[in-house]
């Protein structure tokens, strides 16, 4: 493969990653949101399922966090692997 290619490789993962990233992150607060609105509606004597959308947003914000932490090994090994061929070349 090209120097170019694998550059653009790096470059298109560095944009999804940011991508995922932030649309997880849209998700877990949305659901932390959720979670607020229902709990501020618990204390004031509103009925609502609070236990499910807490959970809700405690999975979401798990899964954020690990697809986050696989995301940023994954650019992480692609830099690693394009910094070696290009010590490589030289």
């Amino acid at each position: 493969m090209s120097e170019k290619s694998d550059e653009f490789k790096v470059q298109l993962l560095e944009t999804f990653a940011s991508l995922i990233t932030a649309a997880f992150g849209l998700v877990a607060a949305l659901a932390w949101n959720e979670a607020i609105k229902q709990a501020v509606a618990v204390v004031f004597q509103s009925s609502d399922d609070l236990v499910g959308l807490t959970v809700y947003a405690v999975i979401v914000t798990v899964l954020a966090v690990i697809m986050t932490l696989l995301i940023a090994r994954s650019l992480s090994k692609a830099k690693k692997a394009l910094h070696l061929a290009k010590e490589d070349k030289e």
